[in-house]
């Protein structure tokens, strides 16, 4: 039997971030946004309600949830805000699973306990300004020199990279020749505050304006040969796993998104009149609505599928790129209708739609592009 409802648990825990998003976040993100100012009020809030431990172990620090309980939460809150709900994203899915999927017992030690309480972020770092979806053309090095990595190079557009609690960053770096001739990328943590590492200033961004987005260099920064991070020369094999899984999270931001757009709308055209009635009563806005909710719920059911799949220990590479193309190109197609049934006020940054509308675009490009995904997906089904 096919059940699509949620269990208790998971239900709590939709409805208690959905009401934390509604009565904290909407009534003063907008403020963030529009100082393009890093919320760490609404954070620390998130921490405290363990957001940020949801699919980690209680022995670390973590909620002994799942990650489909993390995507349910990000569907929350980005159906208020993607700048909010990017910045749990990245925390947690970016930031701390990549010590948790493959870092030592002590390393797991020292770091997961306060990335798990919210209390510091992580952040990853893998695009390169003249990498983008070429990925494995890394050139950011890293030698190892007595007992020290020395890694020179830089990174682009990293998220949670820059802040007051921002306490580490996991970077890919070439660290030598496999016997093909092929380079050897390798994964290595970097504690903020490490000299010859260099926090350039924030980015200024289309959208997401609320989080906080970086460039990252490293000159001849030193760290211990032990903050190497699982196998060397695994570190590329590493972060697509995790990208992996990361698809399946930003299509439940996207799917948030998309529904967010439905939401404000189905408010507006009730409250707004032309022509001597409510515009919810023509049926031109009645059908982009439904369009609109029909995206929404089959995106949701993408998502589902691949955490699904994730949870039972299946390969889900397929069901996450194939959720991750269809929520994202749902909530640029709402953002752009609900600007569109607003009028006028949809281009205002006073009502969320003008928000959507901007912080849309990028989830077709971050966590690889809408032409990556179906590259993925058509190799999944054995076209080379």
């Amino acid at each position: 039997m096919i059940d699509f409802r949620l269990e208790q648990e998971y239900e709590a825990l939709r409805k208690t971030v959905h009401d934390f998003a509604q009565t904290e976040v909407a009534p003063v993100i907008g403020g963030f946004y529009e100082r393009e100012e890093f919320p760490y009020d609404l954070v620390a809030q998130m921490a405290r309600m363990g957001l940020f431990g949801l699919p980690f172990p209680e022995e670390f620090g973590g909620m002994g949830g799942d990650y489909f309980a993390l995507c349910l939460a990000l569907e929350e809150l980005a159906r208020v805000d993607s700048s909010v709900a990017v910045t749990l994203e990245a925390g947690v899915s970016l930031g701390a699973m990549p010590i948790f999927r493959f870092g030592t017992r002590e390393q797991r030690e020292r770091w997961l306990p306060e990335l798990c309480a919210g209390t510091m972020l992580g952040a990853f770092g893998l695009t390169e300004p003249g990498g983008g979806s070429d990925a494995g053309a890394t050139r950011t090095t890293a030698k190892l020199d007595g007992g020290e990595w020395v890694i020179n190079g830089s990174k682009a557009f990293i998220t949670n990279s820059g802040t007051d609690i921002t306490g580490l960053v996991t970077v890919t770096a070439v660290t030598g020749r496999k016997a093909d001739g092929s380079k050897e990328i390798s994964t290595i943590i970097v504690p903020s505050g490490t000299p010859g590492f260099t926090v350039a200033g924030k980015y200024s961004k289309v959208g997401w304006n609320a989080s906080d987005t970086h460039e990252l260099s490293f000159s001849d920064c030193r760290v211990p040969a032990v903050n190497l991070l699982g196998e060397r020369g695994r570190g590329y094999a590493q972060f697509l796993s995790i990208l992996d899984e990361g698809r399946v999270a930003i299509a439940a931001l996207s799917v948030g998104l998309a529904q967010g757009c439905v939401d404000e709308c189905v408010k507006y055209v009730g409250e707004r009149e032309a022509f001597g009635h409510n515009i919810g009563s023509y049926q031109s806005i009645q059908f982009k609505i439904a369009d609109m909710e029909t995206r929404a719920h089959t995106a949701r059911l993408a998502y589902y599928a691949a955490a699904s799949k994730m949870l039972r220990g299946e390969s889900f590479k397929k069901e996450a790129s194939i959720a991750k193309l269809v929520s994202s190109n749902a909530a640029m197609d709402n953002a752009r209708d609900a600007t569109q049934i607003f009028g006028g006020y949809g281009f205002m940054n006073e009502f969320p739609v003008g928000r959507f509308y901007r912080d849309a675009k990028i989830l077709e490009v971050g966590e690889g592009t809408s032409e990556i995904q179906r590259m993925l997906i058509a190799r999944e089904l054995g076209l080379r």
